[in-house]
This record gives structure tokens, C-alpha cells and sequence, in this order.
């Protein structure tokens, strides 16, 4: 296959599609769309690892902790799918320039946030302009590399840039938690994005929608609408359980749903294009990815907490333990690639998420006395499975879409990203602190000698770590006891949950997705 220059900065591909060949001056590009990828990756693993610091320094309470890593990707799961449409309009690398640029500033701010509730202002601000960039790397990938063998390599690149971020997360936030303090970890958006603000004009070329129709702002006020109350339900009924707070804004949120759908039904430019759910491929690759995502995150939640309250390691020597495991989601997701040729896309889909749910069933059905030897080899299995389905899912997202409504297409798949993640660290975050809180026993007296302390144990395990540093031997061997087998409970529950949720997305993916026929280059 020969190579041909890509357009100039600032022009739009052609959606028909002309634009088949390319030049280092695409893959160059596509190398500077990976600095956001590897942004937000590396942000979200990060913080993960700082929780424990973050608990101890803001005092934070287990609601408030969740809500530190949920708000980022609840607001920016509310607005994907609009800044995917904005984009398709105003221009795919304006948008993800604009993204980039406040992404950096806010990150510099929130970093020292003196609160719990000012740090999770700031994740939500972080989500706003993190809705910018995702869709937008995607929807450009899709236009610079239109040959589907070139993009589906591309797009195993890109997955490969977020594992890899989630890989570095660890050792890069630990070590900086260690040196400084919990909020270095936010500060590295700035040198990260450097590299695209320089050269990104001059190497990335702009694309957008030929016949964009107007911005709907009642739409954008619905799916906010629709995705906020919904979470925070599942939340109040996991934490509090079946009441009229959790029944009422699940409601609430459901309805605001059925009536943004409605709408875009009859819009002639809706803010999401419907009838793309209509090809059960499309359909399915986005199940696929939310189930996904949503087993992952929730195993990397507790799993971090294990590793550094329970196990005593510091957050570095945590994010090198699992750093096999996320590297793993980097080679599977490459090493994939050749496989459609061989084998067709939904069995290899399929293959993924039966792996994922073998890694959830050491879990499950393994002993407590494997420790974190056993949770590292289940995430090891887990990530392989994921890096192996995301790739090709993902790439199935984007194939079945027209090349004009890409940014839409990958504003989807994003928002299937984002939802999956934020309702693992919600749904299996959430079960994982109640059932930490119903069977926390501490020993006696601890509540009378020492009310806050005890009161701050009760709430998460960081709480009783901390109580328990400050108390003679060998009370505080039994104050970690406890808080280790009230922790262990709630791990058990949510392997379980992933492990059924894995399996029911394999077999679908198999049924469903079975005709897709293999790639032929």
C-alpha cells in the first residue's frame, strides 16, 4: 500500500472517505493525540492511589471520598455526548484544544483544594473540560485513518495510550504522593498537554460535520439531567438503601431520559443521532464497554485500598505491584489486531469479557488467605480481557458509523467509557463502604475512648488505619482485624457482581455480534 500527505491544518477530510492513505505526518499525529489520553488515564489511576491520602489530609467521610473519584466522570459522562456533537460542528481539534487548555488550568488549581467538598468542585470542573477531549481524539482518529486496517491499529494504539496512562498512573502518583503531597498528582496536566498545544495546530487536521444543524440546549440540559440523578440514586440506594431519596431521583432521572430520547426523535438535527442504535453491532460494542470498564474500575477501587490499608504498602510500591496487570491491557489490546482476520470480531469480543470474568471468579471463589497474591493474579486475567475486548469493540463502534457523524460515534463510545467507570467506582464503590460499615466491629471501649476517631473508623478503612496507629499493641492489631474482614466482605460481594456481569456480556457478545464477518486487511 502506498502513502499519500494528509490535508493541511485546518482543513476537513472529506467524509466520503477519499482520504485512505497516509504519511508519518498521521501517525505523528495521532503520537500528539495521545498526550490527553494518556492526561486523563493517568489522572484517574493516580488519584485512585492518592485516596488514602487524600482521607487522611481532608478528613473526608466514605460518601465524600466516592464522590472525589465520581465527580469527574459523572459530569463528564452528562456532557460527552454533547461535546462530541459540538465538535462534529465547530471543529473536532478546536474543540479538543479548548478542552485541553482548561483541563491543564483547572487540574493546576483543584490540586490545592483545602477541602473535601472544593476538591470535588474541582473534579466536577475537571469534567466539564474532559468531556472536550476524549470524544474528540477518537472522532479525529476515525478521520485520519478512514482504511479500516490502519484504524483499527490506531485504535489499538489509542486504548494502549489509556492503559498505559492507568499503568504509569500508579508509580507516577504514588511516588509524587510520597515525595510532596496528594495533590502533585493533579499538577502533571500542565507538562502533559504542552506537547499538543505546541504542535497540535500544525499536525492534527481539522475536521467537522459538512452539514451541522444548530445546537440543542434543552437536549444537553436532559442528558445531565438524565445521568446525574440516576447515579447519585444508585448511590443513596446502595449506601442507604431503597428510600424515597434513591427511588426518587432514580425516577426522576429515567424519565428525564425517556424524554431526551423523545426529543431527539423528532429533532431534525438531534444532539444524538438515534437511529445509530439500530445496528445491533453498534449496540452491542457499547454494552460491551460499560459492562466492562464498569468491572474493571470497581476491582482497581478496592484493590488500591487493599493493597495500602491492609497490606501496608506505601503508593508507590502498590502501583508497581499492579503495573503487570494494566501493562497486560497494552499488549492484548495490540496483539488483537491480527486475530479479526482470523477469527471473527464478536467471538474475540466474546473471549475478552469470559477472561475478564475468570479473573472475577479467583475472586469470588478464592480463599482470603491468597491475599493480595490472589487480587493481583485475578487483575492480571481481568485486564488482559478487557484490553483484548475494548480494542475491537471500539473498533466496531466506529466502523458502523457514517465518517460525518464520527464525532457523535466516538462521543458514544466514550460516553460507554465513562458511564462503565462511573458506575463501578458508584455501584461497586458504594456496596463495597456499606458493607464495610455493617460489619466493622470494633473492639470495645474504642467508641468511648476516642468518639471521633471511632466515628471516622466507622466511615472507611483509611479512618480505621489511622485509628489504629494511634493506639497501643495489641489493640491495634484488633482494630486492623476487624476493619481487614469487614473490608474482605464487601470485596467478595463486588467480584461476584462483576463476575455475573462479565459472563452475561460474553455470551450476548457472542450471540449477537457472531455474523460480523472477520477483517479482510
Amino acid at each position: 500500500m502506498t502513502f499519500s500527505a494528509p490535508p493541511r491544518a485546518g482543513t476537513t477530510i472529506p467524509p466520503s472517505g477519499q482520504h485512505l492513505r497516509g504519511t508519518w505526518r498521521d501517525w505523528l499525529a495521532l503520537g500528539l493525540l495521545m498526550f490527553p489520553v494518556l492526561l486523563v488515564a493517568v489522572d484517574n489511576t493516580a488519584l485512585t492511589f492518592a485516596l488514602p491520602a487524600i482521607a487522611g489530609a481532608l478528613r473526608t467521610s466514605g460518601v465524600e471520598l466516592l464522590w472525589i473519584v465520581d465527580a469527574y466522570p459523572l459530569v463528564l459522562a452528562g456532557l460527552l455526548v454533547a461535546m462530541g456533537s459540538l465538535g462534529d460542528r465547530i471543529g473536532r481539534r478546536r474543540l479538543l484544544i479548548i478542552g485541553s487548555i482548561g483541563f491543564a488550568a483547572v487540574s493546576a488549581v483543584t490540586a490545592f483544594a483545602p477541602s473535601a467538598a472544593w476538591l470535588i468542585a474541582g473534579r466536577a470542573a475537571l469534567g466539564f473540560f474532559g468531556a472536550m477531549l476524549m470524544p474528540s481524539t477518537l472522532s479525529l482518529i476515525r478521520n485520519i485513518f478512514p482504511d479500516p486496517s490502519r484504524r483499527r491499529l490506531a485504535i489499538a494504539i489509542w486504548a494502549a495510550g489509556f492503559s498505559g496512562g492507568a499503568a504509569l498512573g500508579p508509580i507516577f502518583g504514588g511516588w509524587l504522593v510520597e515525595q510532596f503531597w496528594w495533590g502533585a498528582v493533579l499538577l502533571v496536566a500542565a507538562p502533559l498537554m504542552l506537547p499538543l498545544l505546541v504542535l497540535g495546530p500544525a499536525f492534527i487536521p481539522e475536521s467537522r460535520d459538512p452539514s451541522p444543524g444548530k445546537v440543542d440546549v434543552p437536549s444537553i440540559l436532559l442528558s445531565l439531567f438524565t445521568m446525574a440523578p440516576v447515579v447519585f440514586g444508585i448511590k443513596e440506594f446502595a449506601t442507604e438503601g431503597p428510600g424515597a431519596a434513591a427511588v426518587g431521583t432514580t425516577a426522576f432521572g429515567l424519565a428525564m431520559g425517556v424524554a431526551f430520547v423523545r426529543r431527539q426523535q423528532r429533532l431534525a438535527s438531534p444532539l444524538l443521532d438515534m437511529t445509530l442504535f439500530r445496528n445491533r453491532v453498534f449496540s452491542m460494542a457499547i454494552a460491551a464497554n460499560v459492562l466492562a470498564l464498569f468491572s474493571f474500575n470497581g476491582f482497581i477501587l478496592f484493590l488500591a485500598q487493599h493493597l495500602q490499608l491492609i497490606e501496608g504498602m506505601s503508593p508507590s510500591a502498590a502501583g508497581m505491584a499492579m503495573i503487570p496487570a494494566l501493562a497486560a491491557t497494552v499488549v492484548a489490546g495490540l496483539a488483537v489486531v491480527p486475530v479479526v482476520r482470523k477469527i471473527r470480531p464478536g467471538f474475540v469480543v466474546a473471549a475478552g469479557l469470559a477472561m475478564s470474568a475468570a479473573g472475577y471468579s479467583l475472586v469470588t471463589f478464592g480463599s482470603g488467605a491468597g491475599g493480595s497474591s490472589l487480587l493481583l493474579a485475578a487483575l492480571l486475567i481481568l485486564a488482559l480481557g478487557v484490553g483484548t475486548a475494548e480494542t475491537i469493540s471500539n473498533d466496531l463502534i466506529l466502523g458502523s458509523a457514517p465518517p460525518e457523524k464520527s464525532g457523535a460515534a466516538a462521543a458514544i463510545s466514550e460516553t460507554g467509557y465513562e458511564v462503565g467507570a462511573l458506575l463501578g467506582t458508584a455501584v461497586l464503590g458504594s456496596i463495597l463502604t456499606a458493607s464495610y460499615q455493617q460489619n466493622l466491629r470494633l473492639p470495645a471501649g474504642i467508641a468511648e475512648a476516642a468518639p471521633a476517631q471511632g466515628m471516622h473508623a466507622a466511615e472507611t478503612l483509611a479512618g480505621a488505619m489511622e485509628l489504629a496507629a494511634g493506639l497501643p499493641q495489641p489493640l491495634a492489631d484488633a482494630v486492623r482485624q476487624a476493619a481487614g474482614t469487614a473490608f474482605d466482605s464487601g470485596v467478595h460481594i463486588t467480584a461476584a457482581i462483576g463476575l455475573v456481569l462479565m459472563a452475561t456480556a460474553a455470551v450476548l457478545s457472542a450471540v449477537v455480534l457472531r455474523k460480523v464477518p472477520k477483517a479482510v486487511k
